[in-house]
C-alpha cells in the first residue's frame, strides 16, 4: 500500500505518474487525467485559475487514499493536483491506481475523483470572454 499525493504549480507529468504506480504485481492500472476544456455551460473558457488550501487539501486527499485501501485491493494510489493559471487543454489533475485486477483499479479511481470533487478544498476561477467567476474545483 503506497500513496503519492502532491499539490503544486508545476506541469503534471502523465508518464511519471504512470511509471510510479506500475509494479510487477499489477494486472491493471487506471488513470484519470482531468483537462481544462474550452467551454462550460455554453460559454467559451479562456483559462482557469486553481487555488488550494494546501495543508487541508493534502489531508483530505490522504483520507481518500486511506479509504480506497480499506475498500479495494489496490496496490498504489497517486493523486496529483495543479494550482495556478492553466490554459485550455492543460492538466489540473491526475489520478492513477494500480491493482492486481482491473475492476478494483477502475472502481477506486472513480471513487477518488468523485470524492475529491466533493471534499477537497480546491477552488477554480473560470475566465470567460465576458467575465470571470469562482466555482468549486470540479463542477
Amino acid at each position: 500500500m503506497q500513496t503519492q499525493i502532491e499539490i503544486h504549480s508545476e506541469l503534471l507529468n502523465i508518464q511519471q505518474c504512470i511509471d510510479w504506480v506500475m509494479s510487477p504485481d499489477s494486472g491493471g492500472i487506471d488513470v484519470f487525467i482531468g483537462t481544462v476544456r474550452n467551454a462550460t455551460k455554453g460559454r467559451t473558457v479562456l483559462k482557469l485559475e486553481f487555488e488550494a488550501y494546501k495543508p487541508m487539501a493534502i489531508k483530505e486527499m490522504q483520507k481518500i487514499s486511506e479509504l480506497v485501501f480499506e475498500r479495494w485491493p489496490v496496490q498504489k494510489v497517486l493523486i496529483h493536483h495543479r494550482t495556478g493559471t492553466l490554459q485550455v487543454a492543460e492538466i489540473p489533475v491526475i489520478i492513477a491506481v494500480s491493482a492486481k485486477h482491473r475492476d478494483a483499479a477502475f472502481e477506486a479511481c472513480r471513487y477518488i475523483i468523485d470524492t475529491l470533487k466533493q471534499t477537497v478544498p480546491i477552488w477554480k476561477k473560470e475566465f470567460f470572454e465576458d467575465g470571470e467567476v469562482w466555482v468549486a474545483a470540479h463542477p
